[in-house]
């Protein structure tokens, strides 16, 4: 029978075989259709160890307008980019490997291709150097960032050197701010953001009573960034909640229904996250497109999503771009 080692690497080698089989097979019927960029892509995807690439998307993104700026309901998030995983350790140091500037170019490449032509970017080098590259080539990929002000009370405008679409009030800090009493901070720098820069100015939360808060004031603000899960919820909050506490960040199933009432009954346009609970909801293709009908279905045709993607397994940007197509269209 031989050894197990022999075993299975003659189970691997079958397995690599029929996988460039399958991949040679694409090709040919994709040049066949007259498809030659698919079969490049995918030839490209093997030689480079990454997963093939599925066909190429045919037919616009759905678009909203919001603020000013007409998108596509679905933004290119960053959290992945940055190492912000939501899991485990290993898994933001995995993200953090895969995603050095060479990757981001490739990844936001790849993203405009599909139709996607704004990007949440975190203000550090490795995207903004990607970004630099693909403007250079002549990309019309739009920015926006998340930002707070500083312990003196200040605005940063470092960002404007990036001509960024919009500015956002970061959604961490503002759950912080609010639970300390402090939430006129975050009220200054919406005011800040529209008198200072001169563009529009949002505020993201977790928690959708910031969200309440904010309209029942009637501040200034363009439109609200909805985290589908309450993940700043306090410790014992949670135990007063549930009689105890993960010991994790808390990715409870009813906060999406929480956020999704939220998000109906603004009048102003939002932009729901973590739609897919940072990877948790990914386990299977169905299980995320469950995700994103449950997304669409539970907020406003104005709104648009915000999509995290760690593209080191599977083709998540030709994933994720088909299924906002296909429930993410207007009427």
């Amino acid at each position: 029978m031989g050894n197990g080692k022999s075993s299975q690497h003659g189970h691997h080698s079958i397995w690599d075989q029929n996988r460039r089989g399958f991949l040679r097979q694409l090709c040919a019927g994709a040049l066949a259709a007259g498809l030659p960029m698919a079969a490049q892509r995918a030839e490209a995807a093997e030689a480079n160890g990454g997963p093939p690439a599925l066909p190429p998307i045919t037919g616009p993104v759905p678009q909203v307008t919001i603020a000013g700026q007409k998108i596509e309901r679905m933004i290119i998030g960053s959290n992945p980019l940055g190492g912000w995983s939501h899991q485990i350790r290993n898994m933001t140091l995995a993200m953090l490997d895969y995603f050095n500037t060479e990757t981001i170019t490739s990844f936001l490449r790849q993203c405009e291709r599909s139709g996607l032509n704004l990007f949440l970017t975190p203000f550090n080098d490795r995207p903004l150097n990607a970004l630099k590259t693909i403007w250079a080539e002549g990309s019309k990929m739009r920015i926006y960032f998340l930002g707070e002000l500083d312990r003196d009370g200040k605005l940063s405008k470092d960002i404007m050197a990036y001509k960024p679409v919009w500015h956002v009030h970061h959604g961490g800090v503002t759950d912080s701010l609010f639970r300390a009493g402090q939430q006129e901070k975050v009220h200054t720098f919406v005011k800040k953001v529209h008198d200072e820069l001169g563009i529009p100015a949002g505020v993201s939360a977790h928690n959708p009573d910031c969200i309440k808060y904010i309209e029942d004031k009637g501040w200034e603000v363009d439109f609200y960034q909805c985290c589908f899960y309450y993940l700043t919820r306090p410790k014992q909050e949670i135990r007063a909640k549930l009689g105890s506490a993960p010991l994790g960040e808390p990715f409870l199933d009813t906060d999406r229904n929480d956020m999704s009432k939220v998000i109906k009954q603004v009048s102003k346009p939002c932009l729901a996250f973590k739609i897919l609970a940072a990877g948790w909801l990914c386990e299977t293709d169905d299980a995320v497109e469950e995700a994103f009908r449950f997304a669409f279905n539970g907020i406003k045709k104005t709104d648009a999503v915000i999509i995290g993607m760690y593209p080191k397994f599977k083709d998540e940007i030709t994933q994720n771009v088909r299924l906002t197509q296909r429930y993410g269209a207007l009427a």
